[in-house]
């Protein structure tokens, strides 16, 4: 053990620079793996990153104004308490848009428990917020997006006279309650206690959080609660549970996207590793030759390497996790902040524990297969000269020679693809982050489709709109006030009732949209469009709880009666799971003559502004309509940015290392081909331009390669998501040709750029200096 302890210092101390880049490319892929994961827990749960950063109250308790909420915080149990806050229903209203809101009375210092964490604008802070003296109110972020509210938009807020009152953003807030749900859950905004006064003096109800030392104890603890307080003053209570739940959806849609990119990182991540000791471990062959031949045994050998990259791996991790832990917060930018909040989210300890010693064991695995080989290197070095060629020079390669294409590049595609079985894999390693990367370049630009044509995902219409009144305006009215609104392209009627499924054990939603006349433009991926009676598109999430698919007839009830509809196309559906069919309302009034349009859905030319036109219609129509903003599916996914960006990234860095592996290893073994090179008239530039060239060839096949699968695998990684969700495949949209080729050339030029120091270095060295490379 002594002499294995001695070698293996030796060969520390002779091989510095190869044992600094394990070190330093342990660290790195191990502090890329933690930025990930912390990237992906920041937010694949945004409700829990919420909730950590504001440090959210367990439960909400929803009182009368005469209950003494003093003494909840000397509840066993009661971490801290967040108010009480005076609180009152008003109906703000913003372009036609109207949303229940729940007012807090709120002071001018955020509280410490539940504090809403600031988005966009400011908290109160006293002043009027505009020119005309309007009072301020920092509003929910989900009721914001509903009413299109920004710091600095004026509200309409009906008085306690009848009269209307204006209140003025001043900032936009996240908080870890239940959202926003139209005709559900009220929205919050928070007000100081004047302005309550002058909006809401005759409330009578106030709210208090409560932060628990054990969310397990939450149920003994509203029971306590309610006595302390009197069971006939609680009017609601309120559970962090509810709220977890309301965005339990976004977070299933986001953590399934971002599982499946972790185990791509994690996997690349493994493979630079491997290759950079295998690597290091096949530049000694003639080092382990020397060593058998001068008494050590293959399990000396084998232990040997175990000890030295074992001591490599536990300092590259403790650098690397070292790094994150002290540094990663100080990164800027969104990797920063998500390094900062990972900290303190539910799990950290154990994925900061359990990811290093993860990687451990994988290069322990790694080094362990590798050493095994080198305990089989026989004890007497071959000369390489006896060995027999890789391949000799194809025909072609003599035909380019001869026809004066640079020798360079000759030579450098003959370096690069030797054929050999190791070639293979050398490439696939170089193309599993590149594939990677592509992956989430599909990813992103499915999310700009979604964001940028609607259209394409079953979202045509961009608003909605509803008579607030029954009978306020007759239907004429209604078609006229919106047909001659400018922007407007195209008016179409909608119903929608639920519907039992056959054998009466659930519901469905049944739409009805459009007319014979004028057909709803339903984004149709399957079969086609229904365009004539008792023909329906439906859902992906409707087909599979159906067990039936495009051109069944099915069967549904509705109010008590039957209706048969025939499947002629399947939908893209971003709601109620993708449970929907949807014909046109002939159809649905040929069963019910006196059925009428509930709502009408509002199609804008390309490059209308929603607002414009939502204004414009609530000038017209007086107050007699209701408008809201059709929701977008991509306004749940807008997190998913930040983390793909991030993820890219850290990709980019896992490839970048593999990069120099790949030239490291190229250096070497175009080395002993110096000799040959030079003795037959190529000069140092052209020697070190092969060797630039075999790396950069080597690049663009694995760019070439990577790209390609990773646009048939994002593809499919994405439309596999929709089709799990409900919505239906035919979601993906593959990136621009532009930006594909963009990272082609950026992975060659950056090989090109690396090996270029290194090439040159070889190529000027001495032939007395190359002798030795011929053992």
């Amino acid at each position: 053990m002594r002499a294995t302890l001695r070698w293996a210092h030796a060969d520390l101390r002779a091989h510095r620079g190869q044992s600094l880049f394990v070190v330093l490319a342990s660290a790195g892929i191990i502090a890329s793996l933690l930025l990930a994961v912390a990237m992906f827990s920041y937010a694949a749960n945004p409700w829990q990153r919420i909730f950590t950063q504001s440090k959210g109250a367990h439960v909400w308790l929803h009182t009368g104004a005469g209950a003494d909420t003093s003494a909840l915080s000397g509840l066993d149990g009661v971490a801290g308490v967040s108010g009480p806050y005076r609180t009152g229903r008003a109906t703000l209203e913003s372009r036609g848009v109207r949303a229940s809101v729940a007012l807090r009375a709120a002071d001018t210092r955020p509280p410490e428990i539940a504090r809403p964490l600031i988005t966009e604008g400011r908290w109160l802070d006293g002043r009027t917020v505009g020119a005309d003296g309007a009072d301020g109110v920092v509003l929910e972020s989900s009721v914001a997006r509903v009413l299109w509210a920004e710091p600095g938009d004026s509200l309409t807020v009906a008085g306690p006279d009848g009269s209307a009152r204006t209140l003025r953003v001043a900032g936009v807030a996240e908080a870890a309650e239940p959202r926003y749900r139209p005709g559900g859950e009220p929205g919050i905004g928070w007000v100081l206690p004047g302005t309550f006064d002058r909006v809401a003096p005759k409330s009578t109800g106030q709210s208090v959080g409560l932060r628990l030392d054990d969310p397990a104890d939450i149920d003994f603890t509203v029971q306590q609660a309610v006595t302390l307080l009197g069971a006939d003053r609680v009017a609601q209570v309120t559970k962090w549970q509810q709220a977890r739940a309301d965005a339990g959806g976004d977070d299933r849609l986001l953590g399934q996207l971002f599982a499946v990119f972790g185990l791509g990182a994690l996997l690349a991540a493994a493979l630079a590793a491997s290759g950079a000791i295998s690597a290091r471990i096949r530049g000694q062959l003639r080092d382990i030759s020397i060593l058998k031949a001068i008494g050590f045994t293959p399990g000396q050998v084998i232990r040997g390497f175990l000890v030295q990259h074992l001591a490599f791996a536990l300092l590259g991790v403790t650098l690397g996790t070292a790094a994150i832990a002290l540094l990663g917060a100080r990164i800027p930018g969104r990797i920063g902040e998500a390094a900062g909040v990972w900290q303190d989210l539910p799990g950290h300890t154990a994925l900061m524990a359990g990811v290093p010693t993860g990687a451990v064991l994988l290069i322990a695995t790694a080094t362990g297969l590798a050493a095994w080989r080198a305990g089989r290197v026989p004890p007497v070095p071959v000369a390489r000269a006896a060995l027999p060629s890789a391949a000799p020079m194809t025909g072609l390669g003599r035909r380019a020679l001869g026809t004066r294409v640079p020798p360079a590049l000759v030579l450098g595609w003959r370096a690069a693809f030797p054929r050999r079985p190791r070639t293979l894999i050398t490439v696939a390693r170089l193309a599993l982050p590149l594939l990677m990367i592509t992956v989430a370049l599909v990813a992103w630009s499915t999310l700009d489709l979604f964001r940028s044509h609607p259209a394409h995902v079953g979202v045509p219409a961009a608003l909605t709109v509803r008579a607030e009144q029954p009978g306020s305006l007759t239907d004429a009215e209604l078609n006229r006030v919106l047909t001659e609104s400018p922007g407007v392209a195209a008016v179409h009627p909608g119903v929608e009732v639920a519907a039992l499924v056959p054998g009466q054990t659930g519901t469905i939603t049944l739409r009805g949209l459009g007319t014979a006349g004028a057909p709803y433009p339903f984004a149709v991926v399957e079969g086609r469009p229904a365009d004539g009676l008792d023909e329906a598109v439906a859902g992906q999430g409707l087909l599979d709880l159906l067990d039936v698919r495009v051109g069944d007839w099915v069967r549904m009830t509705v109010e008590g009666r039957p209706q048969i509809l025939h499947i002629v196309g399947r939908s893209i559906e971003p709601e109620s799971g993708g449970r929907v069919i949807s014909t046109t309302v002939d159809t649905l009034q040929e069963r019910d003559p006196e059925l009428r349009p509930d709502f009408q859905h509002l199609v804008l030319r390309p490059g209308t502004d929603p607002r414009a036109v939502s204004s414009a219609l609530a000038a017209t129509a007086g107050g007699a309509l209701e408008i809201r903003e059709t929701a977008n599916p991509a306004d749940r996914l807008e997190p998913a940015r930040g983390v793909i960006a991030a993820l890219i990234g850290v990709l980019a860095l896992i490839g970048f290392i593999e990069l120099l592996t790949l030239i490291s290893t190229g250096v070497r073994d175009r080395g002993r081909d110096l000799l040959a090179l030079k003795a037959i008239g190529l000069t140092p530039r052209q020697v070190s331009s092969a060797i630039v060239a075999a790396a950069g060839f080597t690049a663009m096949v694995a760019a070439v390669l990577g790209t390609g699968l990773g646009v048939l695998s994002g593809s499919w990684l994405v439309d596999t998501q929709g089709r799990s969700s409900g919505m239906g495949a035919g979601i993906a949209h593959v990136p621009p040709t532009l930006l594909l080729a963009s990272v082609v050339a950026g992975a060659v030029l950056g090989a090109v750029a690396a090996a270029a120091v290194p090439a040159t270095r070889t190529a000027r060295r001495r032939l007395a200096d190359s002798l030795t490379e011929t053992l």
